[in-house]
């Protein structure tokens, strides 16, 4: 059998104010394209479906219409959809009786049975080839939330309620799979060695719990589907264990990511082949500096002239990076003439004064949209009481957060 492993595609991102849903249509545009191009028998969208909880109303139709569309293009093509981090769980589950008959399988959550037993029927779907037959099970696991693996009945530690869900689904699994059918888990989570983009991954849990180990999905496991990590990589430098990465990049800092889609083959259980799809970059993001200011108006003069043939939608967006040696209060004006007529749209402007260290005395330039929730708990602990929080202190806030998080997912 044939799958595509995509993730991360968060529906409804903006970049610095300025939405990116032309983008996202074409990159889905191209997916169907692919989808019809290459016939594989599923489809695995390893969470972050969204940019948010509460996404907008134009994201979640693109998402829907997709699915439609995949459908009707190819009506036996398995679909399987997990929540990430960034996803409401109760949203993404919230069409799944529609869905099903897209054949498509949304997964928010993990839900517990009376007995203290993971609901393992709900996280364990076949995939059928084109002749209908079974010929893999995909074991599904959205992205888990400290509230869902833990509390009275199972315990307060998070690492053991995750592992405690992977051995109960894993072993379920097993017991099902007959000769010749793979075992394919998709799963939204930091692994650990896996490369962050700062910019525009959200931290999952502070401390050391954030990263979870590779020996969490057994060697029966064939390939293991990832979400969360926006560059694409192995884990541990394993073939059957692989972030898609996102499709578009959602941050300056994900410029030269190699933006794909997993196009994956397995011989019975075995895992045959992993080739990467390139998406075609719809719009180009694009830096110049840091610099001296003469030197970037110098290259914001040479930038291309806007064609009115050409579409605007396709332009690039810029970032300029200024090195300054005292405050020029017309820098945005300074810098929005040379753009004049220009083939750009200009998001970001950003001034750091030449040689200041961090040892400077004097608050540094910080901008709020790239800063986490830890990072500003971390400056006013320090500011209040001199020294960094500790270990535990840090710990005991990542649950708050998570508890917080999860309270603004209730419908």
């Amino acid at each position: 059998m044939r799958l595509f492993h995509t993730s991360d595609w968060h529906l409804g991102q903006s970049l610095h104010g300025q939405e990116r849903d032309f983008e996202h249509a074409c990159f889905l545009d191209w997916l169907l394209g692919q989808l019809h191009l290459r016939q594989p028998d599923a489809l695995l969208i390893a969470g972050d479906v969204f940019d948010t909880v509460n996404p907008p109303v134009k994201a979640q139709e693109r998402l829907y219409d997709f699915i439609v569309k995949a459908h009707e293009q190819q009506p036996k093509l398995d679909i399987v959809m997990i929540a990430g981090n960034h996803d409401s769980g109760s949203r993404i589950e919230l069409p799944a009786p529609l869905m099903r008959r897209l054949r498509t399988h949304a997964l928010g959550r993990v839900h517990w049975l009376d007995d203290g037993q993971l609901d393992v029927e709900r996280l364990l779907i076949p995939l059928t080839n084109a002749r209908g037959k079974v010929t893999a099970w995909c074991l599904a696991l959205p992205f888990l939330r400290p509230a869902e693996v833990t509390g009275l009945q199972l315990g307060d530690d998070y690492l053991q309620g995750i592992t405690r869900v992977h051995q109960q689904l894993i072993a379920a699994a097993q017991a099902r799979q007959r000769k010749d059918q793979a075992l394919i888990a998709i799963s939204h989570a930091h692994m650990a060695g896996g490369a962050v983009s700062e910019d525009s991954e959200r931290s999952l849990i502070i401390g050391n719990a954030e990263a979870l180990p590779a020996k969490l999905f057994d060697k029966a496991i064939s390939y293991v589907a990832l979400g969360h990590l926006h560059k694409p990589q192995k884990v541990n430098r394993e073939d059957r264990i692989r972030y898609s990465g996102s499709p578009i990049p959602l941050s300056f800092a994900e410029v030269n990511y190699p933006h794909q889609v997993l196009e994956v083959t397995f011989d019975g259980a075995a895992l045959a082949s992993v080739e990467a799809r390139p998406v075609p970059r719809a719009v180009p993001l694009q830096r110049i500096g840091p610099a001296p200011l003469n030197e970037v108006l110098t290259q914001l003069a040479d930038l291309p002239a806007v064609d009115l043939l050409d579409d605007p939608n396709r332009q690039p967006w810029l970032e300029v990076r200024v090195v300054l040696n005292e405050p020029q209060p017309d820098l945005r004006q300074q810098i929005e003439t040379a753009l004049h007529a220009k083939a750009v749209r200009l998001i970001r402007i950003g001034a750091e004064y030449a040689g200041r260290t961090a040892d400077d005395e004097g608050p540094a330039f910080v901008e709020l949209a790239q800063m986490t929730p830890q990072d500003l708990f971390n400056r006013a602990w320090a500011q209040a009481y001199g020294d960094p929080a500790d270990e535990q202190t840090l710990a005991d806030f990542a649950l708050l957060l998570q508890d917080v998080q999860h309270e603004e997912e209730q419908p």
